[in-house]
């Protein structure tokens, strides 16, 4: 498809709507939900992994500090993406004015079925996983709870914009106090525990998987690109939003591990399969361990709402240019939400736990699914920054990446790498994923056919 043709596909796919994004979201409301996404619950499991790839505590620390810096990057990055092309579609907008519709089309169904729907579906089960753990409902217990959370939240959402956000901010809080109430416990816990003899220091290549695991307990904060036409004041807040809330991360990831470490010690973490469990199981006794379960709980509910939140605006924009999924290119204008992509992708995710349930391994098995598809496309978004640098050198830039290209370009050979270890650690569900995403092209085809007879 020429560049004519891209214009005019667009046109014929588009929607007419009065209703469309207002910027309603304030700079603390952008902050909570970039934080409520990428604080899950990867900091309560992750550690383990990285303290048992790692030779001693400060090379642990020092891992998860480079991971704050590396995230910093990437969100210099979509800054400039996202200040000269604010849309509510987000990197789906980027790739479209980078490299024509059909690859945006395919990152947008890969969204739909693959990336935003199988992180909701991974934090629903680690959110049923946990609050079984406090109050079990028979086998299916964990899919039952996460099934009832995609749906309690996704009817939340599309209720309105107002009840959405408040619902994120309050669940980010409750995040965050009880996160500090954890590092605060396991700081202040004086002597050091009984622990093993220390493990093997790391051989050649295992600190590059403790990184591959530090790295996916930062993903998220690039969901900023999707509220970048909802957010006041954008050319100002979407920079200062991604700076704070990275910085927020950065401290709380560094003074849990502190905790852990003082409370555990570096060879109990790596032995540990719930690491934060241990820690409030080891100072608090039981009770401890249920605290930690209902926070855990809570932690990914908070990224389930925002994840919910941001993945509808990639359906509305595809909505938006292709006939063929019309529907979804509704803006509800009382409810300030677009109803149609919200159901849409709620009914997906729940197909999603259903698999989960039938593999008996949910987590793990969404985190197969969507791993290598996610890293593709966000390789191509730091691709798009010199494509669209290039191709539109007289577009306004309220932002620009400092040291360009250097910085973009370390920023893409992060995502090539992250992009090398999902397909070599992964098994059967990144296969399925990848097969998902290449069912999209006959979709693709089918609404060219239409737009060519129309």
């Amino acid at each position: 498809m020429n560049r004519r043709e891209d214009y005019a596909f667009v046109k014929q796919g588009a929607t007419t709507e009065v209703a469309s994004p207002k910027p309603s979201l304030t700079f603390f409301d952008a902050v909570a939900l970039i934080v409520g996404i990428v604080i899950g619950a990867g900091i309560f499991e992750t550690p383990a992994v990285v303290a048992a790839n790692t030779g001693n505590g400060l090379t642990a620390l020092l891992l998860w500090l480079a991971g704050g810096l590396i995230s910093l990057i990437g969100a210099l990055c979509y800054a400039e993406l996202a200040t000269t092309y604010p849309d509510v579609g987000g990197t789906y907008y980027y790739l479209k004015r980078a490299f024509g519709l059909n690859v945006a089309f395919l990152f947008a169904w890969a969204r739909m079925t693959v990336i935003q729907t199988g992180s909701i579906t991974l934090l629903a089960f680690i959110f049923g996983d946990y609050l079984s753990e406090v109050l079990r409902l028979g086998n299916f217990s964990s899919s039952l709870y996460a099934a009832a959370a995609i749906a309690l939240l996704t009817a939340l959402n599309i209720l309105g914009l107002q009840q959405g956000k408040w619902m994120q901010n309050w669940l980010t809080a409750v995040k965050v106090l009880g996160l500090l109430l954890v590092i605060g416990i396991g700081i202040a816990v004086s002597g050091s525990p009984a622990a093993p003899s220390s493990p093997p220091p790391p051989t050649e290549g295992t600190w590059g998987l403790a990184m591959l695991f530090v790295l996916l307990s930062y993903g998220g904060w690039n969901e900023a690109a999707f509220i970048s036409a909802e957010i006041q004041n954008r050319r100002r807040n979407i920079l200062r939003s991604l700076i704070w809330s990275i910085g927020i991360i950065t401290a709380i990831y560094l003074l849990i591990n502190v905790a852990y470490l003082r409370g555990l010690g570096l060879a109990q973490m790596a032995q540990s399969q719930a690491v934060a469990a241990a820690l409030m199981r080891n100072i608090l006794g039981q009770p401890g361990a249920i605290f930690i379960s209902l926070l855990i709980a809570v932690s990914a509910l908070g990224a389930i709402n925002a994840t919910i939140f941001t993945g509808a605006r990639t359906n509305y924009a595809l909505g938006q240019d292709f006939s063929l999924f019309g529907f979804m290119g509704h803006w509800q204008q009382r409810s300030s939400a677009p109803t149609f992509a919200y159901l849409l992708q709620g009914a997906i995710a729940l197909v999603l736990v259903l698999l989960g349930t039938f593999t008996r391994r949910g987590f793990e098995t969404m985190v197969d699914y969507t791993a290598p598809v996610f890293w593709f496309f966000f390789l191509l978004s730091g691709i798009s920054l010199f494509v669209l640098r290039r191709r539109e050198p007289n577009a306004l830039r309220p932002f620009r990446v400092p040291f360009y290209p250097i910085t973009p370009l370390l920023f893409c050979l992060v995502c090539g790498y992250l992009l090398y270890s999902s397909l070599a650690y992964t098994n059967v569900g990144a296969i399925v994923g990848v097969v998902v995403v290449a069912a999209g092209i006959p979709f693709l085809l089918w609404n060219q056919h239409r737009y060519r007879r129309t």
